[in-house]
């Protein structure tokens, strides 16, 4: 057995057993490279080269757009963005049957977007509605899933932070501005399959709908939604036309965010301190994650895996529609025990080039990879956004499980669309001359 395939042994079997003990993510990558990196070399020049890895790792002008946009994120969300989204979307389409549960989905789905946190919109939508819904009939553990489910949707939607970081892993394959365009219509599909169950869920459990209300009452409501909304214009569409950096949009953002929260004078000077104590751990939580995770990838160049697996997937099977199944399969598994960035970091370069070998898009690779953990964060053990919706609502995670399954099945659907029809993912990078 080669010095190579021993590496790869211990670098996997180390990391899944220091998280089978409970390890934190980012420790158990780092001290997983640490080990496999002190099989080639030796003791010190292993430490210092993991050292460096994690510090050129994250040695990058466009990572800045992370932190900006986690500030942004907490200003919105004591800004009272959140509660006029909730307005217009009640306005919108409250009156149908089931209306609060789809006025969660669409509230979501609009501070996800411009929070760019699914994490943000979980806390922001689920505490203002989940006591709402119960008072109109509806269980709360079934509010706790709709809010869930719907709030992956922001991870899609951009400015999204995962979507920066699957550039950053491409290796410059796949643009922001790309991804970003890219993201609405797989977003807005998750969004409608969502609704869909809830309609059947509505009909089955005949849940109640709030009373129409007028056209001036919606627009209203609206104009008072608006210049939240035109956040999503500036940041996206100035990416887009090129007049600023993903990071540059950021920092605009952060002071839109600020402005637009001293407006509606939900913001006061006062608190700004826990805002950034809250977005500074937030930041370094991720940062570290980043750091630990951009020198695993580049330990699994070093070792040559993203070829060894390449060649192995090739050689073994002829169906690209089989190995996309196995891909997805895979990265449906990671995402239950692991969190989003790392994630993304470490299997981009593994499966990419399996991807790009069999003619698919890196920016359509980079939806599947998103949607496959944005279903993982929804899931036990780790599943992040599941324990933080679960925790809002105040119900357990286990009551919660149930009502969720149909809305992942629903995910999962998608999840297959985009795999297999590429133009979902593709269509308007096109059409904005993003992509080839």
């Amino acid at each position: 057995m080669s010095i190579e395939t021993i590496s790869i042994i211990v670098l996997f079997v180390s990391f899944i057993g220091l998280l089978a003990y409970g390890v934190p993510v980012a420790y158990a990558i780092g001290i997983s490279t640490t080990i496999t990196l002190v099989l080639n070399i030796a003791f010190l020049p292993a430490t210092t080269t993991a050292s460096q890895r994690m510090t050129t790792g994250i040695d990058n002008f466009a990572l800045l757009a992370i932190p900006f946009f986690i500030l942004a994120g907490e200003i919105m969300n004591r800004g009272g963005i959140a509660k006029r989204l909730i307005d217009f979307a009640k306005s919108l389409i409250g009156s149908l049957p089931g209306g609060l549960a789809y006025v969660n989905i669409i509230a979501a789905m609009l501070f996800g977007a411009i929070s760019g946190s699914a994490i943000a919109a979980a806390s922001a939508i689920g505490s203002t509605l989940t006591d709402k819904m119960e008072k109109e009939g509806y269980p709360r553990e079934f509010s706790a899933a709709v809010n869930i489910s719907s709030s992956t949707t922001g991870l899609l939607i951009p400015p999204s932070n995962v979507l920066i970081i699957f550039a950053l892993a491409s290796g410059g394959t796949a643009s922001v501005a790309a991804l970003f365009i890219a993201g609405y219509l797989p977003g807005l599909l998750v969004g409608l399959v969502i609704m869909l169950m809830v309609y059947i869920y509505a009909k089955r459990k005949k849940l109640p709908k709030a009373p129409r209300v007028g056209y001036k009452q919606l627009f209203l409501d609206f104009k008072n939604a608006l210049l939240s909304l035109t956040l999503l214009i500036i940041v996206v569409g100035g990416i887009v036309a090129g007049v600023f950096t993903a990071t540059e949009a950021a920092a605009i953002a952060v002071v839109y965010a600020m402005l637009l929260g001293f407006w509606n004078k939900e913001l006061k000077v006062g608190d700004f301190k826990p805002i950034l104590l809250k977005s500074a751990r937030t930041t370094a939580i991720v940062m570290f994650l980043i750091s630990t995770s951009m020198a695993m990838s580049w330990l699994f160049s070093f070792e040559g895996i993203p070829q060894l697996l390449t060649s192995t997937l090739l050689d073994s099977f002829e169906n690209p529609i089989v190995i996309f199944l196995l891909i997805n399969l895979t990265l449906l598994i990671i995402g239950t025990f692991m969190d989003m960035t790392p994630a993304i970091l470490i299997f981009t370069p593994i499966f990419l080039p399996v991807a790009m070998a069999l003619g698919m898009h890196p920016v359509q690779f980079g939806m599947i990879i998103v949607l496959n953990l944005c279903i993982g964060v929804c899931t036990p053990p780790v599943g992040t956004l599941l324990f933080v919706g679960s925790g809002v609502a105040k119900v357990s995670v286990t009551k919660v499980i149930k009502p969720l399954l149909p809305l992942l099945g629903a995910m999962v659907l998608v999840l297959f669309l985009i795999t297999y029809f590429p133009e979902i993912s593709l269509w308007l990078p096109r059409v904005f001359g993003l992509i080839d």
